[in-house]
């Protein structure tokens, strides 16, 4: 008789009693007395009705609030009872160690507590899963669990890899994989449905993504599996082609650039960016972000040769500083209104200042940088000043110093006072701006640009009538401008 003291785990294979391993069937076969995990197992209906007291954790799934809790009683259950004389049988779907939250938790914690603990292999669900599909899963098919990407807005994995889904067990599971996954995939992207694999009844689907939570088959049975997208659409494969641009035998221009000697293709590319904003164009604004995005991929991989930084050290910075001064999203932090989302950033931002400081602490607009065009630094002082509560009542102030600031441009001296006065004026206008919510930068931007497109409607009929700018008077140019603001150009 095999001793059959501490805890012995059962992988009960994919679902064909044919599929259970010699060691597993003649262990139950010596087994008075055996736990499941669930009772919802083609296997146990093999040895179910043989004598033996079989006890499953299926009422836990309907009593506890979450999966966790439910994983943590079973646990500790198989541990209390893994300490009796004639030890514990414990069996799961499966293999012990894939897809099974709590075979590797019990495995660890009994070896912490001195229990003897012995696993006896089964198939997984993967290999049926495989044959069903015809696939090799090498080199790098991703092994996703559907109840955690149901929980997230976007894919956790690059859309370059192949993946696999498993643990599609109802509908409303399905439902949330695929809202997931449209964040990433066409709508209509084709993927595949296998539904209890190796098993007599198993069913492949072939279907567009929008449809896999109206298949009829799903069940406890069910994975998803995913094709890979082109590799031009990973992120990893883009690092991948600035680090060989950037490689001995790569580009000679992009081998030779510095942080400092990209810093004007930055603001050139930023500006691009903003023009595309501007115009809204989806193809500019595609193209325009991908150009800034190549800087920033540059950048990262010159600060990685030089053992500087890393884009995932970039990546990490901005991902935890989203997460740190979004309490209200990500800690259960109550806040009424944007207002108070704004106050409660400054805050943080200014805790993250004084752990930084080494010396002098810096002050709320140290961290507007000096080579910000003028209207959108004004703008940023202005904002960040007015979240600590240095700003006006209500607008009505902010009318009376633009008026102010107006008539001390008109009673200016000289040059030198009139320019000053001028500062302070547009410095009000920015202020105007920003209490009615209108980004001044880009707001004098629309401006030029509707200037521009209107004067070449000028040029363009100066042209037609065979005229030059220079001669004529400005009451005729004046003509066309009339006509260009009536056809609504700009």
């Amino acid at each position: 008789m095999t001793d059959k003291k501490g805890i012995t785990i059962l992988g009960l294979g994919p679902g064909n009693p044919e599929q259970m391993t010699y060691a597993v069937k003649n262990w139950i076969e010596q087994t008075d007395e055996i736990y499941l995990r669930t009772v919802h197992h083609p296997c146990v209906e093999s040895f179910i009705h043989d004598g033996k007291k079989i006890k499953s954790f299926d009422d836990l799934y309907d009593h506890e609030d979450t999966f966790e809790n439910v994983y943590e009683k079973i646990v500790n259950t198989i541990l209390d009872l893994g300490q009796r004389p004639q030890g514990v049988t414990y069996a799961v779907p499966g293999h012990p160690y894939v897809a099974e939250t709590t075979g590797p938790k019990i495995v660890k914690l009994a070896k912490e507590k001195g229990i003897p603990v012995k696993v006896l292999d089964g198939l997984s669900f993967l290999e049926p899963v495989f044959s069903a599909l015809e696939m090799d899963p090498y080199p790098n098919l991703v092994l996703v669990d559907a109840l955690e990407l149901g929980q997230l807005h976007h894919p956790s994995f690059p859309p370059s890899y192949p993946a696999l889904i498993c643990q599609i067990y109802n509908h409303p599971v399905a439902s949330n994989v695929k809202l997931t996954l449209m964040d990433v995939y066409p709508d209509d992207y084709p993927v595949v449905l296998v539904h209890a694999a190796g098993m007599e009844n198993q069913v492949v689907e072939e279907v567009p993504l929008y449809e896999i939570d109206r298949s009829k088959h799903i069940g406890l049975l069910t994975a998803l599996y995913v094709p890979p997208m082109p590799k031009e659409k990973s992120f990893e494969y883009f690092q991948e082609i600035v680090a060989r641009l950037r490689a001995p035998d790569g580009c000679p221009w992009d081998r030779d650039q510095t942080h400092a000697s990209l810093r004007s293709n930055l603001l050139e590319e930023t500006y691009e960016t903003l023009s595309a904003l501007d115009s809204e164009s989806i193809a500019g604004m595609t193209e325009e972000f991908g150009d800034l995005l190549m800087q920033i991929g540059l950048h990262a991989q010159i600060a990685n040769e030089e053992g500087e930084f890393r884009m995932a050290d970039v990546i990490e910075g901005i991902t935890t500083k989203l997460v740190r001064r979004h309490p209200h999203v990500f800690a259960n932090q109550n806040v009424e209104d944007v207002t108070k989302v704004l106050a409660n950033w400054e805050k943080i931002k200014e805790n993250e200042r004084k752990k930084k400081s080494t010396g002098k602490v810096k002050g709320i607009l140290d961290g507007v940088p000096i080579d910000m065009p003028s209207l959108a630094q004004a703008q940023a002082y202005q904002e960040r000043a007015g979240r600590v509560g240095f700003d006006w009542p209500t607008i009505d102030g902010v009318l009376e110093k633009f008026n102010e600031e107006l008539a001390e441009v008109k009673n200016a001296q000289d040059d030198e006072e009139r320019a000053k006065e001028l500062g302070d004026l547009f410095f009000s206008v920015v202020n105007l701006a920003r209490w009615y919510k209108v980004d001044a930068e880009s707001c004098l931007r629309g401006t030029n640009n509707k200037f521009l497109n209107r004067f070449r409607y000028i040029e363009q009929k100066a042209t037609e009538a065979g005229k030059s700018l220079s001669q004529m008077k400005i009451e005729e140019m004046d003509v066309w401008w009339e006509e260009a603001k009536k056809q609504e150009i700009g």
